[in-house]
């Protein structure tokens, strides 16, 4: 029953795997395309491939994490490679994050509309803001991989069959809440303000449509709901991801628990591989040239 459990969650992975490689690389090839042929690169491209090249980097860290984990485990957990790999894959889920929540950034400042001198500011500022918030997150990202490196250096040292049944130091415990703040409650709650904030414009917007008697036929709305299919779709795929990594974190090294492990990887890589095709559909050039492949493809 085990081994049939973990056959089925091992299909389920590589299938997630393939599919998140081949929406992030379409995302990739289009927008590389696209800027050979104008030599220019808008923001919401260079935000768009950033975040793929994030996500399959993401994709191939879980993939090097488990392979040699499943088939060599003895040589592999003995080693340093996987500190090298945990390491890398803090810095790809980093990435991966802050990215998406600069995306709803870039979302909320083009598309709502607001009257408040601060915002205006900010709206034709868009480029430098988003870039700000970018650097500026890069701040905590030492302290991330200094507690991550070490936690796993000196309190989860790899080996297969180690428990956690030691008592979890306060400055650990402390260092984990830190690291999963930064990681995924601030980025979480700052795509939710903008989703917020983007309904509240949309409803002030559809206000004054009824006021000037204008049919409710607009481009402004039809670009806030777009931008809020794709914020609030970043924020439940998170939700799910963020939930499955605390799995992850904490589970403990036993037969029963490698299940629940193999659970949490297949609920976390929903996240990097379905939420690239919620972009393709959201972006009118993406959405384009993937239906443009789709009948290519139908003909053929």
């Amino acid at each position: 029953m085990v081994s049939s459990l973990h056959s089925i969650f091992t299909s389920i992975i590589s299938t997630e795997f393939m599919i998140g490689i081949l929406g992030n690389g379409f995302i990739i090839l289009v927008n590389f395309i696209d800027w050979v042929k104008i030599r220019k690169i808008f923001l919401v491209d260079q935000i768009l491939t950033a975040l793929a090249i994030s996500r399959i980097c993401l994709i191939l860290v879980f993939i090097m994490h488990r392979v040699p984990r499943a088939f060599y485990p003895s040589s592999y957990l003995s080693s340093n490679k996987c500190i090298l790999i945990g390491l890398a894959g803090i810095v790809a889920s980093y990435f991966s994050t802050w990215l998406a929540t600069s995306l709803s950034l870039f979302y909320f400042l083009k598309i709502a509309n607001f009257s408040n001198r601060v915002f205006l500011r900010l709206k034709h500022r868009v480029e430098m803001v988003v870039l700000v918030m970018l650097l500026g997150t890069l701040v905590f990202l030492p302290f991330t991989l200094a507690v991550i490196g070490w936690e796993k250096h000196e309190i989860y040292p790899c080996e297969i069959n180690m428990t956690l049944s030691f008592k979890r130091s306060d400055f650990e415990d402390f260092s984990k809440v830190i690291v999963f703040t930064i990681e995924g409650v601030i980025p979480f709650l700052a795509s939710s303000s903008f989703f917020f904030l983007l309904i509240f414009s949309l409803r002030k917007h559809l206000k004054n449509m009824k006021l000037n008697a204008t049919g409710f036929r607009d481009s402004s709305v039809k670009a806030h709901i777009r931008a809020m299919k794709c914020v609030v779709s970043f924020l439940l795929l998170f939700a799910i991801y963020f939930l499955a990594t605390v799995m992850a974190t904490f589970y403990t090294v036993e037969i029963e628990n490698k299940l629940m492990l193999s659970l949490a990887q297949a609920i976390g890589c929903i996240y990097p591989s379905f939420h690239s095709f919620i972009l393709i559909l959201g972006n009118g050039k993406l959405r384009k040239a993937s239906l443009l492949l789709l009948w290519k493809l139908r003909c053929t």
